[in-house]
């Protein structure tokens, strides 16, 4: 069993990561606007101060995008983080961060994307009333983000989750993968039945989080000293029932944290003649840009 899952993780980050661009030729599903008519629609910013991989100025594109389409001022957030960058931010995006010293290389080790002044900041921010959207992808994201998580009893691990047996990732409410919350109703015009995700990470959650996606099946995390390179002697664990979403209440503000990148955007991935949509331009991923919307709906609450 470990050679056939040894083949697909090897095969398929060839597939995501290669040359994946943002899809220009994106547009969102058509939708209820929320915040059309809203004299003061939440300020959303994306943060581009370290080293991310997904920005609003590029792979972030999309997400920024059906935000926009649903009234809120989307911006990007260039500065480090402190109380006087903050201060006109309502909801706080963090995509894909990085140290500087792994921008060019994403081999171990991996060191924190923010100093600990940073994470102080951002903890008393949410607590006061911010809205924090943290997300952070297979290796080598979630170590530069493990010590921002971990203050809010997160644990990242900062791996490859592969579901055993299956060559696509699909979060549904018929295995259980959904669970009911704020952001995942089962019912009415909002519900989310199916997601698609496109590699991460599983994390752990403290016990006031709700959970959102979670792996269900059989899943196991590769995880490698290099990123990508994964053998028949690369450690891997036991990823049954670690998450992919979950929100958690702290204080006054809220936090929304997910362990994949791609499904909330829209990216195509070419390799040599062949090309193949990802995220929520894939007929696959029709729900995602709604999970996308319950997510900053909720925070923006």
């Amino acid at each position: 069993m470990l050679k056939t899952l040894f083949l697909f993780a090897l095969l398929l980050p060839v597939r995501l990561v290669a040359e994946q661009k943002v899809d220009t030729e994106y547009n969102p599903t058509p939708f209820r606007c929320a915040y059309c008519q809203a004299a003061d629609a939440p300020v959303v910013s994306i943060d581009n101060a370290h080293f991310n991989f997904h920005t609003l100025e590029n792979r972030y594109a999309p997400f920024a995008k059906v935000l926009a389409a649903d009234g809120f001022n989307v911006k990007s957030h260039s500065a480090l983080f402190s109380e006087e960058s903050l201060e006109k931010t309502g909801i706080l995006v963090i995509a894909n961060a990085l140290n500087e010293k792994n921008e060019t290389n994403w081999d171990l080790p991996i060191y924190s994307a923010f100093t600990r002044q940073e994470i102080n900041v951002l903890y008393r921010w949410v607590k006061q009333g911010g809205a924090l959207f943290l997300i952070a992808d297979h290796m080598p994201w979630p170590a530069a983000s493990a010590d921002l998580a971990e203050v809010f009893g997160f644990g990242f691990f900062n791996g490859y989750v592969e579901v055993e047996g299956q060559s696509e990732q699909f979060f549904t409410q018929s295995a259980g993968s959904i669970a009911e919350s704020p952001v995942t109703p089962l019912k009415g015009p909002n519900a989310i039945s199916s997601v698609q995700g496109f590699l991460g990470q599983g994390f752990s959650i403290p016990n006031k989080a709700i959970p959102v996606l979670q792996f269900t099946t059989p899943a196991i995390s590769w995880m490698p000293d290099k990123s990508w390179q994964i053998d028949d002697d690369t450690p891997f664990f036991d990823a049954t029932h670690l998450y992919q979403g979950a929100l958690l209440t702290v204080g006054k503000g809220k936090l929304a944290i997910f362990g994949e990148a791609g499904m909330f955007t829209a990216q195509v991935s070419e390799d040599g003649e062949d090309s193949w949509k990802m995220g929520m331009n894939a007929t696959s991923a029709k729900q995602n840009q709604q999970l996308l919307l319950n997510i900053v709906r909720w925070l923006g609450e």
